[in-house]
């Protein structure tokens, strides 16, 4: 079984055996947690800027479902990236279990 490298090991492999992206894909998912929410205050900001009731319609409807749509699809796509990193070691590992010419 090898041995899995730690995380500054991995960003300096350039021979690119390990990947970072199943790392740091946790904090990425933070960060867009984050982005999206801060994204969803400047909206009602914004919102109450213009007027108080498009203010209380972005408050109690708009921004949350944004919120939760954008968090969806952040989700998703970061599952997608994790899918094929997946289809990649599992691939691997099938190469390295299969014999030469069968």
């Amino acid at each position: 079984m090898k041995e899995e490298k730690g995380f500054f090991a991995t960003l300096f492999d350039i021979s690119f055996d390990e990947f970072i992206t199943t790392k740091i894909i946790k904090f990425l998912y933070v960060l867009s947690m984050v982005i999206i929410g801060i994204g969803a205050l400047y909206g009602i900001g914004a919102a109450f800027h213009s007027s108080v009731w498009m203010g209380f319609l972005t408050l109690l409807v708009l921004a949350p479902a944004g919120f939760l749509i954008c968090l969806i699809c952040a989700r998703i796509w970061l599952e997608l990236i994790i899918v094929v990193f997946k289809i990649s070691e599992n691939t691997a590992r099938i190469a390295n279990h299969t014999k030469p010419g069968e």
